[in-house]
């Protein structure tokens, strides 16, 4: 008797169908509600800068105050993005997603509401919890969709990091040109009401396997060493570099982190996996997404400012709030346009290509200082290799880290990027403030400060390639968390 066997067995070896199938409409909405809430959160990082002065007047702050609503936020994400990233492997990725989505609509809201520097800090306290959805979402599209599908959403949600960073710019200015400021923050309360009804009608929650409990006292430590770390990063132009504050929260920090990893050594459910992360798959691609980080933010940070600097000093066009951030939108489009290439290539070659073309941006803004467009050329090269390299980074980490502790590794390397981002802000803004020439009676930056920052960034994203050259090409938990369906 000739048994047939049932179509679902009939079927090409897991994996390859999915690659082969087209797109559905779910998987299709699926992606772009998870986006939505990736951008919005992101949007956050930059919405501000171009406002902080407007802030500044409006609230009868002087600068170290406003400075603080910056602060806030990094400061508390710092401490989000490996705590959420832990809970969601405990207790539910997509659950968690949802709390923090909950987290940037109230903290929005209330700096929505705020009249007084006070309350808007509150606000941008509780958004800082928001920043740990996009470690999250790359989490939750790596196990939601099918393996021919996921490194393609992985990418996309990646590259939101930086979209948004780019994105934020032009708004901020619009908004700032034509409107009140706190409209910034009713639109990212509008947008992330929007992804709640989605998130919860269309995205599933994956199979929980992480087992243990959360580690309270890691929390802590790791908690305290990011504040340690980050918080004279911040204000260390303020501060002074050399004084006691600055230099004792650093060796506090360091310290914090070395008890940190001691501790987590002798635990049986960590809140890092310590012996995991130091694997070169992991540590290599942790610190390649730091240099990134410095490079991407010492974009935003050199090129508004850059642009909107009196046609005097050299270098500068004179140019208004929103033009300074409508340069960067060519870069936030490259962005979101190449960074479907990861997909296609292995992520450790996205990787290497994204740092190169990095590197190329920031060498042709080093030359090229004569024209506007010379300097959107040198932006958009730079957004399009961070758009290729940041998608690249969750392709690297979803091969090598166990499901079981997916998304605590994409919180820890989206932690790496924002301490990339941190370091960027304080040793871009010490070379600019070191580096001046005067004019009618102000210091500005000089085209020399900028030369070097921009050296800088393309030797950290050089950096960047070097290192991802070293990573294994295969991982010994290789697919461990891609699903088969």
């Amino acid at each position: 008797m000739t048994h047939t066997k049932p179509a679902a067995q009939t079927s090409a070896a897991p994996g390859t169908e999915p690659e082969r199938a087209g797109w559905s409409g779910r998987q299709l909405v699926v992606v772009l509600v998870i986006g939505t809430a990736a951008l919005m959160v992101s949007l956050t990082q930059s919405l501000l800068v171009p406002v902080l002065s407007e802030l500044a007047v409006d609230l009868n702050a002087g600068q170290d105050g406003v400075a603080w609503l910056l602060t806030s936020t990094l400061l508390v994400g710092a401490v989000a993005v490996p705590a959420f990233g832990r809970l969601g492997d405990l207790f539910g990725t997509r659950r968690m997603l949802l709390v923090t989505i909950g987290a940037l609509v109230v903290g929005s809201l209330i700096c929505a509401l705020a009249n007084d520097l006070t309350t808007m800090i509150v606000g941008r306290s509780v958004v800082g919890l928001a920043v740990a959805a996009v470690p999250l979402s790359i989490s939750l599209i790596g196990v939601s969709l099918p393996r021919g599908h996921a490194p393609a959403g992985i990418a996309l949600i990646s590259a939101m990091l930086g979209v948004g960073g780019a994105l934020g710019l032009p708004l901020a200015g619009l908004i700032a040109q034509y409107a009140d400021y706190h409209v910034l923050f009713w639109v990212c309360v509008g947008g992330g009401l929007l992804t709640v009804p989605g998130i919860v009608l269309l995205v599933r929650e994956p199979a929980r396997v992480a087992k243990g409990r959360m580690d309270l006292i890691g929390t802590a430590l790791l908690g305290a060493a990011m504040l340690a770390l980050l918080l004279p990063l911040a204000q260390g132009a303020s501060w002074g570099w050399t004084s006691p504050w600055t230099l004792g929260l650093l060796g506090a920090a360091a310290v914090l982190l070395l008890v940190f990893v001691l501790v987590e050594l002798r635990l049986r459910s960590p809140l890092v996996d310590v012996r995991t992360t130091a694997r070169p798959s992991l540590l290599l691609t942790n610190i390649a997404s730091l240099c990134v980080g410095f490079a991407l933010f010492a974009t935003l940070i050199g090129t508004a400012s850059y642009v909107q600097a009196p046609a005097a000093t050299g270098y500068g066009f004179g140019q208004s709030v929103l033009a300074g951030g409508l340069c960067m939108l060519p870069g936030g489009i490259a962005m979101l346009l190449l960074s479907p290439l990861s997909a296609r290539l292995r992520p450790r070659t996205a990787l290497i290509v994204g740092s190169l073309i990095i590197a190329a941006g920031f060498a042709t803004r080093m030359v090229l200082v004569d024209s506007l467009w010379q300097v959107v050329l040198g932006a958009t090269i730079s957004g399009a290799g961070t758009g290729i390299a940041y998608a690249a980074m969750p392709g690297l980490i979803i091969h090598a880290a166990p499901r079981s502790e997916l998304a605590a590794a994409n919180g820890l390397n989206a932690l790496f990027r924002s301490v990339g981002s941190s370091l960027a802000s304080a040793i871009g803004g010490a070379i600019l403030a070191a580096q001046t020439i005067s004019l009618a009676g102000h210091e500005l930056p000089s085209l020399g400060g900028y030369r070097i920052l921009f050296a800088i960034c393309a030797g950290a994203a050089v950096g960047a390639a070097v290192l991802a050259v070293f990573i294994p090409r295969h991982a010994s938990t290789a697919d461990a968390a891609l699903p088969e369906h």
